[in-house]
C-alpha cells in the first residue's frame, strides 16, 4: 500500500491536471495571437509610406504654370497677329508730342509741332518706291536739272539700316534716271569719305540712316538748305517685324535729326515730309 501511494504521488506531479492543460493551451493561443497581431502591425507600418506619392504631378503643373506666366510677349508675336496698317501723318505727330511731353515746356512743344501742311501724301501700301516717288514729286526732272549746289541733296531718304538703304537705292531705278545717289550710312564707309564726296561733287538724292545723316549735319558735311523732300521709310518691317520707329536707337536718332533743323524747315514750308 505504501508503494502504491508513493507511485500515485509521483504520477500526479509529472502529469498536470486537465484544468492546468487548458490554461496552458489558452496561454499559448493568446501568445500566438499577439505574435500574429504584432506581425500584422509591422507589415501595416511598412506598407504605409507607399500610399503618399500623389503630390508630385501637382508641383510640376504649378511649375509649368509659373513658367508660362513669366514669359513676356515679344513685339514680333504681337505684330504677327495684327494686320499691317499704313502710316499716316498723325502717327508721327503723336510720336513727337509723346517724346517731347516729358522734357519740354508747352511753348516749346508748340514750336516743335508739325501741321498737316508739312506732309506729302502717305504710302497706302500699294506703291513701289519708284511709283511713290513719282506721285509725290511730279516735277522731279526740273528740280534735278536746277540743282547744282555741293554739300547738299534735293531728296533725303531715311531708313533703319545699311542693307535697307541699298534695297531702296535699287528699287528707285525707274525714278532717279541719271541723277546721282549718295549712300549715307556708316557700314564700310567712313564719314570723312562721305564729306569729301559731298564737297567735290553734286548729288541729288541721299539715302541712309538717321545716325550718319545727323553726324554729317553736325560736322557741316551736309547742308539741308537745298533739300526739298525728306522721306521716312515708315512702313517697312525687318525680320523681327519691327518698323524703323519700333527700334529705340533709330527712333531717337530720327527724332533728334528732325529736331535739329527739319521741323523748322518744314514749318517754314521749304521741306516736305513723306511716309513711305
Amino acid at each position: 500500500k505504501d508503494r502504491k501511494a508513493i507511485n500515485h504521488l509521483l504520477a500526479a506531479n509529472e502529469y498536470p491536471s486537465d484544468d492546468e492543460a487548458i490554461d496552458k493551451a489558452s496561454d499559448n493561443r493568446s501568445a500566438t495571437h499577439q505574435d500574429s497581431d504584432s506581425k500584422a502591425a509591422v507589415t501595416r507600418k511598412r506598407k504605409q509610406p507607399t500610399e503618399c506619392f500623389l503630390s508630385q504631378p501637382e508641383e510640376k503643373q504649378e511649375s509649368t504654370v509659373k513658367a508660362k506666366r513669366r514669359k513676356k510677349k515679344k513685339i514680333s508675336d504681337i505684330l504677327e497677329k495684327s494686320a499691317p496698317k499704313p502710316g499716316v501723318p498723325a502717327d508721327l505727330q503723336n510720336l513727337l508730342s509723346q517724346h517731347f511731353a516729358e522734357s519740354r515746356s508747352v511753348i516749346e512743344i508748340e514750336e516743335l509741332k508739325l501741321t498737316d501742311s508739312c506732309f506729302l501724301p502717305a504710302n497706302d501700301l500699294t506703291h513701289s518706291f519708284s511709283s511713290y516717288l513719282k506721285e509725290i514729286c511730279p516735277k522731279w526732272a526740273k528740280l534735278r536739272k536746277n540743282h547744282r549746289e555741293k554739300k547738299s541733296v534735293v531728296m533725303l531718304v531715311i531708313c533703319s539700316s545699311a542693307l535697307r538703304s541699298l534695297e531702296l537705292i535699287k528699287s528707285m531705278t525707274a525714278f532717279k534716271g541719271d541723277c546721282r545717289v549718295l549712300k549715307l550710312f556708316a557700314k564700310h564707309i567712313k564719314i570723312k569719305e562721305q564729306m569729301n564726296m559731298l564737297e567735290k561733287g553734286v548729288f541729288h538724292i541721299g539715302v541712309g540712316t538717321p545716325g550718319r545723316v545727323k553726324a554729317l549735319v553736325e560736322q557741316d558735311g551736309l547742308f539741308l538748305n537745298s533739300t526739298k523732300y525728306m522721306i521716312l521709310d515708315w512702313n517697312w518691317r525687318d525680320q523681327k517685324l519691327r518698323r524703323m520707329m519700333d527700334i529705340p536707337e533709330i527712333k531717337k536718332e530720327t527724332i533728334d535729326l528732325l529736331e535739329m533743323s527739319i521741323i523748322k524747315l518744314c514749318r517754314e514750308g521749304s521741306v516736305k515730309l513723306g511716309l513711305f
